[in-house]
């Protein structure tokens, strides 16, 4: 049958709609079955509208006012949901509402332990009017009247740090050591921060680098002079001073000169790596920041330009016997590059990439003495911080060549400390002689287990497994190796079976060379000479200065714990700055790894590849 659409189409009508059709046309004839068809539509459509019958109602279905619903499908509904409270959401609720006990921390490694220790020294060496919190009972304040001999200083020199064992203040390796510090601090914030020492590490740095600002004027573009050491007399003297006299820091009643420089770029120069690298360290104090990037502005300008090109130690008796700089031109490149990093003139790397400069400090002439760090030479750190630019930006021309050839440099210097290749002599408990078998070899070592380290986690960084010594291809684990032999070697896996790190293992030195530590804290006060018999007791210190890392043994391994002999059992500001150094880069608190980019804020992101070449450098 077709019918018609109301929007004039047509279609059949198949079905229950036919059935109905057909239906609906015999009613019309039957008035009775109408009625009865009629009454039957309304009784189902009441059925659909009302639900089931009552009785089917009571036995088959739950009427929930708006539902009706099946009682079996209830019933399993409400159960469902008993169980799914019990087995999921009570368990929740009881969890969210204990206490919670989080799982105990790793216990530290040896060198996050030694490196905590390590640390201290630093507190024990401070001078001046020292914080509440410094931590070393037996200490107090000191050097008040420090720089009163100079009339144009108006607030003197007080703060600081003795250097050792006596009461000098060296301002040479005093900046090495806070350079030292920063450096550690830019690669490492993360273990810092793990071990909880990042704002103790920075506070000792700051209490170095506010020093540092009182010892030249800042705000001159080139400083006339330089403060350079504060107290300390000639060798073999019998004038009361800090070498002839044993007293404590806090009892001094001797004459403290201050010793002044009109000449010396090589301390000049490290007065400027160590303010700009603290400059990186503090850029987070903006107002700080600042004022450690004119201070190293200063500073630097001074090297260049201020006085006589000469070594800040040349004919002072004072000064020469002790730390006598044997030359500057790796302080240029030193500070040139720290610059370069604090502040991203290019002026400065385009100085630290001077073929004069490299030519001058002997950088390529493969003496193996020149890639031993130390406070007098810097030349090996320089160019493995100048082989950081290459490895991570690689700036290319006109830097290329000089940055390859430090690269090079720096992997034959790596080679030079590996025992296979007998560079250097070792002694037989396994310690590399790196000063030929002279005293106090440990600062030598630390600092060049630093070196190592630091070269391996560069590689790591960028995916280098290795690099070639000669015909040899070596691995970075190798030389990782040899920087935790070095280490444990100080630690205590040493012939002496001693730890050379005062406090850390069961057995290490106990008459440090030291006049704070062997002096009786007991509230006297003894005189110049009184407190020789304390320097000549056989006893132990009274005060153990934690953290001080002594001298260390001679070429056979052998160690003399005697506090008259310096040679063994002195601790220096140099040494230890090395030893933190080399621990936090080996300690796996926070994470193997350094920090990549922090070094490079300052550098422009649009870095110029194609600047133009460096003017030739005049001697």
């Amino acid at each position: 049958m077709e019918a018609v659409n109301r929007w004039g189409g047509s279609f059949e009508l198949h079905g229950e709609s036919a059935v109905e059709d057909e239906r609906s046309r015999n009613l019309d004839y039957d008035p009775a079955a109408l009625l009865h068809h009629s009454q039957e539509i309304d009784e189902t459509r009441q059925s659909w509208l009302l639900g089931p019958p009552k009785e089917a109602k009571k036995k088959k279905y739950i009427d929930l006012g708006c539902i009706v619903c099946s009682r079996k499908v209830f019933k399993w509904t409400v159960w469902s949901l008993i169980i799914a409270f019990v087995v999921i959401a009570l368990p929740t609720i009881i969890v969210k509402t204990l206490p919670k006990h989080h799982a105990p921390a790793p216990p530290p490694d040896n060198y996050t332990v030694a490196l905590h220790k390590a640390l201290m020294f630093f507190n024990a060496q401070k001078s001046g009017r020292l914080p509440k919190n410094n931590s070393v009972s037996w200490r107090g304040d000191s050097g008040l009247n420090d720089g009163s001999d100079v009339q144009q200083l108006k607030g003197g020199l007080v703060g600081g740090y003795y250097d050792g064992g006596d009461n000098v203040k060296f301002h040479f390796p005093m900046s090495f050591a806070m350079t030292m510090l920063s450096w550690s601090v830019i690669e490492y914030s993360h273990k810092y921060k793990a071990i909880n020492e990042y704002d103790h590490v920075r506070e000792l740095i700051k209490w170095g680098t506010d020093y540092l600002l009182l010892t030249f004027n800042t705000s001159a573009k080139v400083p006339n002079q330089i403060y350079c050491q504060v107290g300390g007399n000639p060798i073999n003297t019998t004038t009361p001073c800090d070498l002839y006299c044993w007293e404590r820091p806090e009892d001094m009643d001797y004459p403290r000169p201050t010793q002044i420089c009109t000449a010396g770029p090589d301390l000049a120069g490290e007065m400027a790596a160590a303010l700009a690298s603290a400059s990186i360290v503090f850029r987070d104090d903006w107002a700080y920041h600042q004022k450690l990037i004119k201070g190293a502005t200063a500073a630097y300008n001074f090297a260049r330009d201020g006085g006589k090109r000469t070594t800040y130690s040349r004919g002072k008796p004072d000064i020469e016997p002790y730390y006598n700089s044997t030359g500057y031109y790796d302080e240029y490149m030193w500070s040139a590059a720290w610059m370069y990093y604090a502040t991203g003139n290019i002026s400065y790397i385009s100085l630290a990439t001077n073929p004069g400069i490299s030519q001058n400090a002997k950088a390529f002439n493969g003496k193996i003495d020149l890639s031993v760090l130390s406070w007098d030479n810097k030349l090996p750190a320089a160019q493995l911080l100048l082989t950081r630019l290459r490895i991570f930006l690689n700036p290319g021309y006109p830097y290329e060549d000089m940055l390859k050839m430090y690269q090079n440099t720096t992997g034959l210097n790596m080679c030079s400390y590996l025992r296979k290749y007998n560079v250097f002599n070792w002694t037989q408990g396994g310690m590399i002689e790196l000063n030929h078998g002279k005293p106090q070899p440990l600062q030598y070592v630390v600092n060049t287990a630093f070196l190592a380290s630091l070269y391996v986690d560069y590689m790591n960084a960028t995916g280098v497994p290795g690099f070639v010594c000669g015909p040899n291809y070596i691995s970075s684990s190798t030389l990782r190796e040899f920087a935790v032999s070095q280490i444990e070697y100080v630690l205590g896996k040493n012939p002496m079976k001693t730890s050379y790190l005062v406090g850390y293992g069961s057995k290490y030195p106990r008459h440090v060379n030291h006049r704070g530590a062997s002096i009786p804290h007991d509230g006297k006060k003894y005189s110049c000479t009184g407190g020789w018999k304390w320097r000549d007791s056989p006893n132990a210190n009274p005060n153990n200065i934690i953290g001080a890392m002594v001298a260390g043994p001679d070429k056979f391994d052998k160690f003399s714990d005697v506090r008259r002999n310096y040679n063994f059992t002195e601790p220096t500001m140099a040494g230890n700055a090395g030893l933190v150094a080399a621990l936090i880069s080996l300690t796996s608190s926070g994470g193997y790894g350094i920090d990549k980019n922090t070094i490079f804020t300052a550098i422009p992101p649009l870095y110029p590849m194609n600047p133009p070449p460096p003017p030739p450098w005049k001697p």
